[in-house]
């Protein structure tokens, strides 16, 4: 039996709802125990009492008796029905219990359940809406007559009095239905739109969550390649400690072989010039000229100053040749070794080392108002207009280029700036301008600059700013371009090292690194 018939089947009579609570009279009927209880409790019930279904006389109040079988499956029923949710309106018609409303009836205003709205009239003129709590937004504040039109001067919703007799006669009228079409065919434009967001939205969602699913794996990736790269390095630090540990003890071995032959020769030394002056002072207690004498010249020759003198320089000489520890070359192997460790075990972990690019400023490039120095490392604001020979590649102002250019492959060069003026560091391809303001590195979409100033930085491309948060705690910066990938990267070489920012692009032309001076400020290339 299908779900429709069931209900119809399990609905009191007198309620017209699911049996709440169901008892049966003697003649088999059932009813809800409080709607039955409320028929016979009235008036016209006392002394003869009459089953409402099939009219059958009950001479007495029947004792009403639950009928459990019948209570079992109204729940059960009940159970396997979807949930609605409870708007807080109830049935009009239902008047015993309060039932929650399924739809309410403009026309009639009224709300009605399921079993009363399967009864209503299915006419045209009653329209169906969910459940209204109030109708009276639905009538006119004035006449309290029902809106039916809509004042298009007004852009307000009019009952029929207000246009026989109110403000709104002799203006533009339309059927509340007309203009809800054509505001509802606004609304699906609009909703199209809204759509054709949320599609971007959802797309550009994913990419940020598969973006950042990347940046996961990648930080976890290189987490494990510098965790391996503090094990390789313990490692090979620790056979570094012991080489450099084993060649201080050779130094101290050598030193101390050289300390003991010395010592064991002084007091050979020192045993003699005892022996010579014992010898002495006996004979200068000796009472017999003749004695001292013989024994003076025979020994003479033992005491000759020329040979003390001798061996004071050979002794002085076995001092110097001892020498010290040789520091300088502990700390040039631990230098050169370190480096090397680092450089070889990045390298075996996958981390890139940036080696700085030995980088030369191109005098040919440079502007007329500006010095380069002997060495083409720095570059700074000439007091003098300079007769350079004017060339295409010349800048007109304040710039200059280096003479290496990059084509591929990743590269890294250091520059120091100065703490006053303005400055811009950066890239740029050869086929730039060369005159006037957009020449100037970063003021055209050939060129990718740092511009330096004491408040702050700002990074710069096609002259459209990226004012930068930190404010500048030192004037090292690190340059690292990766030509293949498109990056550009900025740091400031404090400590802590701080990135500032990086700038991507498809480059498609050889890349000069670029420098900007202004008035008091200057730019060097660290080698």
């Amino acid at each position: 039996m299908a779900s429709a018939d069931w209900k119809e089947e399990l609905n009191c009579s007198v309620c017209l709802n699911i049996y709440m609570d169901p008892v049966m009279l003697n003649c088999g009927h059932n009813f809800c125990r409080v709607c039955i209880g409320t028929v016979l409790d009235t008036p016209e019930g006392a002394g003869v009492n009459t089953c409402l279904d099939c009219r059958a006389e009950l001479q007495e109040r029947p004792v009403l008796q639950s009928n459990l079988q019948l209570c079992n499956i109204t729940e059960r029923f009940l159970s396997a029905q979807p949930e609605k949710e409870d708007s807080g309106i109830f049935c009009t018609y239902c008047v015993h219990t309060p039932v929650p409303a399924a739809k309410t009836c403009l026309l009639c205003e009224a709300s009605l359940c399921d079993v009363h709205l399967s009864v209503h009239s299915k006419s045209a003129e009653h329209v169906l809406t969910d459940p209204i709590s109030s109708l009276e937004n639905r009538k006119c504040s004035v006449h309290k007559e029902p809106l039916k039109y809509y004042c298009s001067q007004d852009a307000t919703c009019v009952c029929v009095t207000c246009i026989a007799f109110g403000d709104h006669k002799g203006h533009q009228l339309c059927t509340l239905n007309e203009v809800s079409g054509k505001e509802k065919e606004k609304m699906r434009n609009v909703l199209e739109k809204l759509t054709l967001k949320l599609e971007e939205t959802k797309i550009k969602l994913q990419n940020l969550q598969e973006r950042k699913s990347e940046v996961q794996d990648k930080a976890a990736g290189v987490t494990e390649r510098v965790s391996a790269f503090f094990r390789d390095i313990r490692k090979q630090l620790e056979s570094l400690e012991n080489r450099i540990q084993s060649e201080i003890s050779r130094q101290e071995e050598q030193i101390s072989l050289r300390v003991s032959d010395l010592i064991q020769r002084l007091e050979i030394k020192k045993e003699d010039l005892t022996r010579k002056m014992g010898h002495i002072e006996k004979l200068c207690d000796t009472t017999d000229p003749l004695t001292v004498l013989q024994e003076w010249q025979a020994d003479s020759a033992d005491f000759n100053d020329t040979e003390d003198d001798e061996d004071t320089d050979r002794d002085n000489d076995t001092s110097s040749a001892v020498g010290d520890l040789d520091e300088v070359l502990v700390s040039l192997i631990l230098q050169r070794e370190l480096n090397d460790v680092i450089a070889d075990v990045m390298i075996k972990n996958g981390l890139h080392v940036p080696v700085v690019s030995d980088l030369l400023l191109d005098v040919k490039t440079a502007a007329n108002d500006v010095s380069v120095s002997g060495d083409l490392k720095t570059i700074f604001m000439s007091d003098v207009k300079l007769n350079r020979l004017q060339r295409p590649e010349r800048f007109l102002n304040y710039q200059a280029f280096s003479k290496r250019t990059f084509l591929s492959g990743r590269h890294y060069w250091e520059v120091e700036a100065s703490d006053t003026g303005l400055s811009r560091i950066g890239v740029s391809y050869p086929s730039t301008e060369k005159e006037g303001r957009n020449s100037y590195i970063g003021n055209n979409n050939k060129s990718w600059c740092l511009y330096m100033h004491h408040k702050g930085y700002i990074a710069k491309y096609d002259s459209i700013s990226h004012r930068l948060l930190p404010a500048p705690s030192c004037h090292t910066f690190g340059i690292y371009l990766d030509y293949e990938a498109g990056r550009l990267s900025f740091y400031e070489l404090c400590v802590p090292v701080r990135h500032l920012y990086t700038f991507t692009a498809a480059f498609t032309e050889p890349l000069h690194a670029g420098f900007k001076v202004w008035k008091e400020s200057w730019i060097r290339i660290s080698s």
